[in-house]
């Protein structure tokens, strides 16, 4: 008589969270078609091509799909020694930026080596998120101190700000210090701590708004009280683009303000055209992949093996999901005009590439829990595999 032998099931676990890369990838995929649109008439008439950004965009985005893919089989854990080396070497890139970085619109953003760019802000603000957050861990019980716990990590936290603020940067430097605030709040640092840095800090922002006029035009604008002109119009074709776009949108190709109405819409204010092409509908299914980045990461920080993953996973999800949040204010002239990208949708290298390799490491934090258990089955007798830690395909 043939032996039948008996199975019994145990769960592989250590796997990716399939959402989130589900989610980054859609983004990813559909800025081609949102970036070719809004770009076309732009590069036809400069490069007398109108796919000529496009092609540049998605060697952008086939690099970040990379960087994604290595950074999220590397065991997050092996990132705790090289946080402070990659901190001072963002640190130094923006020095050298004040000083031998390209200028863009009176601001020196941008390092260049032929025909690449770099902005090593982007980069900076990552570094320092992975840096205060393993220090979060490390104090522990300590952060409730100010001068032991809280200052040192204030101090790096200053450094970078101010020199992302001396470009002049004002929208980035803002939201490196409001992430920075995050990383400590959920940390556990004290409140009225927090309270007081910013109490300390805010005079000084103020100051440093009032100190050039065009920030000053984009507040009183925002606020109503300026003028009609140039700091409002860029807003105005974006809103005019939302209202072309109604219910369904205009189709694919068929948008009108990026026929040279509506300035760079391929960049800061993408948004627009994917409110016009593809209308509400079609916003809101970008704005629902951007919330399901933000509930999976809340996730996978609560299930996070130690505080170092935990505090980190927080902050590259909440800066995701916040940059995309503000961008999307910001073109339906919710919140005053910034300089800020819509991650994986607007047209740039750098906050491609920084985007995708934080979400890699998120990916490999999830790859660390238990919240994607799969089950499958081995002969009795025979032992069952352990799950390796950092191990995405277990």
């Amino acid at each position: 008589m043939k032996s039948v032998r008996s199975s019994i099931r145990h769960l592989q676990r250590n796997h990716i969270d399939l959402w989130t890369l589900f989610a980054v990838l859609s983004l990813m995929v559909l800025s081609l078609g949102v970036v070719y649109s809004a770009s076309a008439s732009y590069a036809q008439e400069k490069w007398g091509e109108s796919g000529h950004l496009l092609g540049s965009h998605a060697v952008k985005v086939l690099a970040g799909f990379l960087a994604m893919l290595v950074f999220m089989h590397i065991d997050y854990h092996r990132f705790s020694r090289l946080t402070k080396p990659a901190l001072l070497i963002t640190a130094g890139l923006l020095v050298v930026t004040l000083f031998l970085g390209g200028e863009v619109k009176g601001a020196s953003r941008f390092l260049r080596l032929g025909g690449f760019g770099l902005q090593p802000s982007e980069f900076a603000k990552y570094a320092l998120l992975f840096h205060l957050s393993l220090l979060v861990a490390e104090k522990k019980d300590r952060i409730t101190a100010y001068k032991e716990g809280v200052l040192p990590l204030l101090t790096w936290v200053g450094l970078i700000t101010v020199l992302v603020l001396l470009q002049p940067n004002f929208s980035t430097g803002a939201m490196i210090f409001a992430l920075s605030l995050v990383i400590l709040f959920i940390g556990r640092v004290r409140l009225s701590h927090l309270a007081l840095t910013v109490g300390a800090l805010l005079p000084l922002l103020l100051l440093y708004m009032l100190s050039a006029r065009y920030r000053m035009e984009r507040i009183l604008s925002y606020l109503g009280h300026g003028q009609q002109g140039t700091m409002n119009y860029q807003v105005w074709q974006g809103i005019i683009g939302f209202g072309n776009g109604g219910l369904f949108g205009l189709g694919p190709g068929n948008s009108v303000q990026r026929d040279l109405f509506l300035p760079e819409s391929y960049g800061d204010f993408v948004f627009s055209i994917v409110g016009e092409e593809y209308g509400l509908l079609g916003t809101l299914v970008f704005l629902g992949l951007f919330l399901l980045i933000l509930l999976r990461g809340i996730r996978i920080a609560r299930n996070a093996r130690d505080e170092f993953g935990r505090c980190l996973a927080l902050g590259i999800t909440v800066s995701v999901t916040l940059y995309a949040l503000i961008n999307a204010a910001v073109t339906l002239g919710m919140l005053p005009t910034t300089g800020l990208p819509m991650p994986f949708v607007s047209y740039g290298g750098s906050s491609m590439l920084a985007s995708a390799i934080a979400v890699g490491v998120l990916l490999n934090i999830s790859s660390q829990t238990d919240m994607n258990p799969r089950v499958s089955t081995v002969p009795a007798g025979e032992a069952q595999p352990r799950p390796v830690v950092g191990s995405v395909y277990s």
